[in-house]
């Protein structure tokens, strides 16, 4: 079942990113370092939004502990995914029960809304991380300073990228949509999720090639309309996939409590299939062939992995396209699979069981609109 456990809920856009680094108070033993992207995300009259990400360069923490003071008279009124406090100007966040432990070259991330009593809104300029202050680079005891690494994989995440995270569970929400890191599988690798916006963003992944499904990061939209009530639902895409590997690129639409999902495949590569009500020497059979609907043409299978009912729709393999997701949802109704469903959540992403040792996998573009 490709779900998130955890929901981060940041505000809409960034707009502000004033890095600064930090670094890890450890044993005298041990290498630290790291750096801190400090966003604000909305602004509204008397208040904002922000979002912190810190990347640790140094050795692995258990527990951490980020400190900072504002110039301009803001106060913090509420917070997620950390416990923080405020004292006068300094501001002190604390991991919660499940962040506190982030790996060498590793990410965690929180987000609050804070109070203006000005018309300005300066970003803080000074971390420290555990009591010791934030310069970027990396502190080794036999070593002097080193340069902080641009990025923590072979392929790289985008220097313009404004969040990554290589969290199992690791979310980031930018206006309507979040995107999930969303490694759910028995058996996975690593993967590190990256965006630009929630129209541009991907994944560096090495899974290793072994049965069932490792991940499936995507970018989500709740909708919570019941299918009649639904006039248009449309989405447009653009990828770009490795050569090899055993993937999929696929929407995941859920409704009814999770009760039914709806997988529109757009491209597969390796051994990878449906789930069907039967199958053969060739794999999954078909319920439907050669189905024409939302302005491609589907093989559809139906069948059930033990929680709910799921619906897919397999086309020839395609980088980029747009679907009337609304025809294909309601090809389902007329057909008596299912009901006048309440549609919950759209997402998009790639659900990948194994890479070809690391490997990018690229949203280039995408869009859903729906009325």
């Amino acid at each position: 079942m490709r779900r998130r456990t955890l929901a981060l809920s940041l505000a809409a856009t960034a707009a502000l990113t004033a890095a600064a680094g930090a670094v890890t108070a450890l044993p005298a033993s041990a290498a630290a370092g790291c750096t801190v992207a400090y966003t604000v995300t909305s602004s509204w009259p008397g208040g904002f939004g922000a979002n912190v990400t810190v990347t640790n360069l140094g050795d692995a923490l258990s527990s951490w502990t980020l400190v900072w003071s504002y110039t301009g008279g803001q106060t913090v009124t509420q917070a997620w995914n950390t416990t923080l406090t405020q004292s006068g100007t300094q501001v002190t966040a604390k991991n919660a029960s499940y962040n506190g432990t982030v790996a060498t070259n590793g990410t965690v991330s929180f987000g609050f809304n804070g109070a203006l009593t000005g018309t300005t809104n300066p970003a803080p300029t000074a971390f420290t991380l555990n009591g010791t202050a934030c310069t970027g680079a990396v502190t080794n005891p036999t070593t002097s300073p080193t340069a902080s690494p641009t990025s923590s994989t072979g392929t790289g995440v985008p220097s313009d990228a404004v969040w990554s995270d290589s969290g199992q569970w690791a979310s980031w929400t930018s206006g309507s949509y979040t995107l999930y890191n969303n490694i759910w599988g028995s058996g996975a690798g690593t993967q590190t999720i990256w965006a630009k916006s929630p129209a541009n963003w991907g994944v560096i992944a090495n899974h290793p090639r072994t049965s069932g499904v490792k991940s499936y990061p995507n970018v989500s939209l709740t909708l919570n309309r019941t299918l009649s009530s639904l006039s248009t639902l449309s989405s447009s895409f653009n990828v770009t996939v490795p050569s090899d590997g055993d993937y999929t690129t696929a929407y995941d639409i859920w409704a009814n409590s999770h009760a039914y999902e709806v997988m529109i495949w757009t491209n597969q590569a390796g051994a990878v299939g449906p789930i069907a009500e039967s199958y053969d020497s060739n794999g999954a059979v078909p319920t439907a062939s050669g189905v024409t609907v939302g302005g491609h043409t589907w093989n559809v299978y139906r069948g059930s992995n033990g929680a709910n009912a799921v619906f897919s729709f397999v086309r020839t393999n395609t980088s980029s396209g747009t679907i009337d997701v609304l025809a294909v949802l309601n090809w389902l109704r007329t057909n008596g699979w299912w009901a006048d469903v309440t549609v919950q959540e759209a997402q998009f992403g790639f659900e990948i069981t194994g890479t070809a040792g690391e490997s990018a996998f690229t949203v280039n573009n995408y869009s859903l609109s729906y009325s």
